[in-house]
Parts: structure tokens; C-alpha cells; sequence
């Protein structure tokens, strides 16, 4: 039962949201406020009514009544309409409860309720919000003078006093959090999104599309930023090749070197440790980079993944085909660049594809 008045409740607010040309969150900000200074007033006058004159009396009422006007407009006028109304009728509610209470009871305070409402309810318009702070700081100067200069029409006792410090502070801190609330909950869940988009266009950027391994931009950046300067350990160096691959393509088609170029891509990524980046360094060349391994340790696991590439069948056009592949092993000795330890191992790589293919030079 609870659950059900609250839901209809919500879907009051949140009635005829729609309009493209108006502010969702705006108008439900502004029912929300108003809604709540309608319940604040209540509170207000069971404390001090007893202590109230006609006119003080008569104040609170148009009070509450030009409150619920605001509200009912919310439902018949265009957002920025109701935004303003709603201004003005708490400016001129403010500037009234200052010249009958004084002061000490707070509602000056409301003042960054309009603030913040202000700098929240419009797209750009910096100006017109410049402009509309400094009137909103000339106005509360003007009131505390005003204050200083004249008692007001009624005391309230100290512990009356107190209390409603204590309230008009609870509901201005409410008023404050609900607009950053409402306004502050999609910048957050939009900014998390573009995170989001940077980090996909970030690995989009470092990887290559058809293998999914980084791509020759990814693995400089590697070497340059993360290994060259590292003089810790060993690091190897491998550029492989696959042997007669355009043999691959002439005879079956370039969808099915697609194929075997994405299955390789997942032999090296299975056999290979998680420390060995494995990159596409264009067409069906590809470069390994054996961070911490000697020569010899990398030779050990060039040779698993080479027999590893040996045994893949490969299906087209009713035949059955396997690939093999070329490697170029080159040591790093941090006394080289970058350059020279790929070149090394490049001109390995064509050592052996010189001297029968299907091997490991190094």
C-alpha cells in the first residue's frame, strides 16, 4: 500500500516530462523545492502561529497559497516560466519574513537555494548567471543593513529562535542537495560513459582488428615507454613471418586468410606466457617481445609455438592445409636502439627464409 502511494507520487512529479523542448530534471528540481516549502511552512507555523498577529497570520497563508500556485504551474507553464516564478515568489517570501521576524531566524540563508537553482537551470547563459549571482549577493547585503537598521515586527523567543535555525538550515541543506542531487547524477553517469568511450577508443587505437593483438603502434610505444628503459633484465626480440602465405590467399581466398591469421593469432596468445606481447606488425608479419627472457629462454618458447602452428589444420574448398612459420630471434643488450634490435632481427627472420623457412633463427 505504501509502496504504491509513493510510486504514484513519484509519477506525479515526474508527470509531462516529455516536451523535448523542456527540462526534465528542472521541473521535477522545482516541484520537488516547491513541494517541500509548502511541507516546511506547515512545520513552521504549528511552532510560532500561537505568537502570530492578522497579519502574520495572513502572510503565512498567501505564503502557502502563492507556493501551491507555483506548483499547479508547474503542470501548465514552460519550465523556465515556473523557474522564474518560483524566484521571484521566494526572493519576495524572504525579504517578508525578514522585516517580520528579523534576522536571527535564518531565512536569508535561502537565498543559496537561489543560487544554486540559478546556476543549474540553464544551458550556457554564463552572463545572464554572473549577473543573476551578484543581485542575489547585493540582495542578502541589502537585507542584513536593513536588519541592522530596524526591528522586526515580531521577536520570537531565544529556544523559537534556535529551533527554527536548526529547521530553516535542514531544509536549505535538503533544497541544495536534492538540485545537485538531480542535476549532478547524470554528469556523473555521462562522464563515466566517456571514460568508458576514451578507454574503447584507447584499445580500438592500440589494437589490431582482425587479430585482436596490439598492433605496430601499441608495440613501439611498448618498447619505448616500458622496456627501453628498463636495464633490469634480459629482453628478446622476434620478428616472425608466415611461410608462402599468399599462396594462402591465391588459392583460397582472402576470407580464409583472415581465418588462419586469426587463428594464429590465438595459438601465440594460448602459448605464449602473459608477460610476452604479441603484436601484428603488418600483413602477416608479426613481433614478439620476450621481456625478462635471454635468447635461449625465448628460443625455448619460439620452438613450442612453432610446433604448435605445424599442428593446425586449416578447411577450404574441400582441402585440407596447415601453415608453418619463419622466426628472427634478436638478444637486446640496452646498448642498441630500438631500431637496430628490430632490424637485427628482421634480417634473421629473411636468413631463414632464405635457408628453407619453417625455423628459428638466432
Amino acid at each position: 500500500m505504501n509502496s504504491s502511494w509513493l510510486q504514484k507520487a513519484i509519477g506525479y512529479i515526474n508527470k509531462d516530462t516529455s516536451d523535448q523542448n523542456e527540462s526534465p530534471k528542472l521541473i521535477v528540481v522545482v516541484r520537488i523545492l516547491v513541494l517541500s516549502m509548502l511541507f516546511y511552512m506547515i512545520i513552521n507555523s504549528i511552532i510560532y502561529v500561537s505568537i502570530l498577529n492578522n497579519i502574520g497570520i495572513a502572510i503565512l497563508l498567501v505564503s502557502f497559497l502563492v507556493f501551491l500556485a507555483v506548483f499547479y504551474m508547474s503542470y501548465r507553464v514552460h519550465t523556465t516560466g515556473v523557474v522564474y516564478t518560483l524566484a521571484l515568489c521566494m526572493a519576495a517570501w524572504i525579504f517578508v519574513n525578514i522585516i517580520y521576524f528579523g534576522w536571527n531566524m535564518g531565512v536569508q540563508h535561502f537565498i543559496l537555494v537561489l543560487l544554486i537553482l540559478g546556476f543549474f537551470s540553464g544551458y550556457s547563459q554564463y552572463a545572464f548567471k554572473a549577473f543573476s549571482a551578484a543581485v542575489l549577493c547585493c540582495f542578502r547585503i541589502y537585507l542584513f543593513f536593513l536588519c541592522e537598521s530596524r526591528e522586526p515586527v515580531v521577536i520570537l523567543p531565544v529556544t523559537m529562535n534556535n529551533t527554527l535555525q536548526i529547521i530553516n538550515t535542514i531544509m536549505i541543506f535538503w533544497c541544495i542537495s536534492v538540485i545537485a542531487y538531480v542535476f549532478s547524477k547524470d554528469s556523473q553517469a555521462l562522464e563515466g560513459k566517456l571514460i568508458d568511450y576514451n578507454n574503447q577508443l584507447q584499445d580500438q587505437a592500440n589494437t589490431d582488428a582482425l587479430t585482436g593483438l596490439y598492433n605496430r603502434r601499441k608495440a613501439m610505444q611498448y618498447l619505448e615507454q616500458t622496456l627501453i628503459p628498463s636495464n633490469t633484465s634480459f629482453t628478446s626480440i622476434c620478428i616472425c613471418d608466415i611461410d608462402f602465405f599468399k599462396k594462402v590467399n591465391d588459392n583460397y581466398g582472402h576470407d580464409v586468410g583472415d581465418i588462419v591469421l586469426q587463428n594464429l593469432a590465438d595459438i601465440m596468445t594460448t602459448t605464449l606466457d602473459k608477460n610476452i606481447l604479441a603484436a601484428r606488425w603488418g600483413g602477416e608479419e608479426f613481433l614478439l617481445v620476450f621481456a625478462g627472457y635471454n635468447g635461449d629462454e625465448a628460443y625455448n618458447k619460439l620452438e613450442t609455438l612453432r610446433g604448435n602452428i605445424k599442428s593446425l589444420e586449416f578447411k577450404a574448398k574441400e582441402k585440407t592445409f596447415s601453415i608453418t612459420m619463419t622466426f628472427g630471434l634478436a638478444e637486446y643488450d640496452f646498448s642498441s636502439d630500438i631500431d637496430t634490435i628490430i632490424k637485427e632481427a628482421d634480417e634473421k627472420l629473411y636468413m631463414g627464409k632464405e635457408n628453407g623457412r619453417d625455423q628459428i633463427v638466432f
